[in-house]
């Protein structure tokens, strides 16, 4: 019997400025504890010799499947199975997913799902030839922010980007999972094997990052789809708005890695015109958290962003977390239209990246 953990952070994007480019991996963290029996010489009755178990966020509701053909973690690991000529999971494999990462919330909950089912595939498949780099370009093909997968599957606080593809390459994007298996999930296997990744499709650096400064994450508790946070977004913005976001993003790895933290500093650094203004309309109170906070009259604290699509808030301080978290609460109830609105505050550090831990 073999058996293995892998252990990925959920993930905060966008951060402050960087829209599409920053992430920081942050300590909550999503487990896959697997067993597999190789030994096994009867047929298995899982589906792809696969069974699932799960427990944590949303337990039991419609959006979480134990089917391996539908599972989102399991796609992703067939996928870089059949990339390698392997059709289904070893012997009798089975994958028990506890996941705290709470679901529609913007921690990259999507983002660790992707690079533990591509860490899952490597290990299954005995792909270990495989390196991280290299498992950043399988990521890359089904989830298209470099910012949550890189921080996600790399850890640390990072700055992402992607490659230009070459002109043969401009075709394979993206890989629809329909590909690995066709669509309704469940379908005829075509016995196709996926196109692989282009290598280096994506890169990152990880920036510094003072041990000083903690993140406090403020949870209400409803959903904002990251389609309907994109929808939001002009399609073109003005130079002014672009020039201001550089010119933060260009201060914000210094500012945050500095010793001693400058509160007015990081303040000025987390500012943002790119997205957070259009989505205030899906976040009540997101601009009067925004634009009412500031280290003069709140201390401990350094600077506020949305947290990916949101609808979380990251607030960055060096102490009185819970006195801040509960600022912001307040502002976010206020402008809602359900005053009791219910949110939770987690305070979180910089986790490291994604562990293969074997028994």
């Amino acid at each position: 019997m073999e058996s293995f953990t892998i252990r990925t952070p959920c993930s905060s994007a966008n951060i402050g400025p960087g829209f599409d480019v920053i992430g920081l991996a942050l300590s909550i963290y999503l487990e896959l504890h697997v067993t597999v029996d190789r030994s096994r010489t009867t047929p298995s009755t899982h589906p792809l010799n696969c069974r699932i178990t799960y427990e944590g966020q949303g337990a039991g509701g419609a959006d979480i499947s134990l089917d391996p053909q539908s599972n989102l973690i399991t796609r992703v690991a067939l996928y870089v199975l059949r990339c390698h000529d392997q059709r289904a999971f070893p012997a009798e494999t089975h994958v028990h997913i506890n996941n705290p990462i709470p679901l529609g919330r913007g921690l990259g909950s999507s983002g660790a799902a992707v690079v533990a089912g591509v860490f899952l595939g490597r290990e299954l498949g005995g792909l270990h030839h495989l390196d991280n780099n290299r498992l950043f370009d399988y990521c890359l093909m089904i989830e298209r922010h470099p910012d949550n997968v890189g921080a996600a599957l790399f850890g640390g606080f990072v700055g992402t980007y992607l490659m230009p593809l070459k002109p043969e390459d401009a075709s394979r994007i993206e890989v629809p999972l329909s590909e690995v298996l066709p669509s309704p999930a469940g379908g005829v296997d075509t016995g196709k094997r996926p196109p692989e990744p282009p290598v280096g499709i994506g890169h990152r650096i990880e920036f510094p990052w003072n041990k000083e400064i903690k993140a406090v994450a403020i949870v209400p508790e409803f959903v904002v789809p990251t389609a309907e946070a994109r929808a939001v977004l002009p399609e073109k913005y003005a130079r002014a708005d672009v020039t201001f976001n550089l010119q933060r993003i260009a201060l914000l790895p210094v500012a945050l890695g500095q010793s001693p933290p400058d509160p007015e500093l990081i303040h000025l650094a987390m500012q943002d015109r790119i997205h957070q203004p259009y989505r205030q309309t899906l976040i009540p109170g997101l601009t009067e958290v925004v634009e009412s906070m500031s280290p003069r009259t709140q201390p401990g604290f350094l600077g506020v962003c949305l947290s990916g699509a949101g609808p979380t808030i990251l607030a960055l301080a060096t102490s009185n977390f819970e006195e801040i978290a509960n600022t912001i609460i307040e502002k976010l109830k206020f402008h809602n239209e359900n005053k009791e609105l219910e949110c939770r505050w987690m305070v979180l550090e910089p986790a490291r990246g994604t562990e293969v831990i074997r028994s």
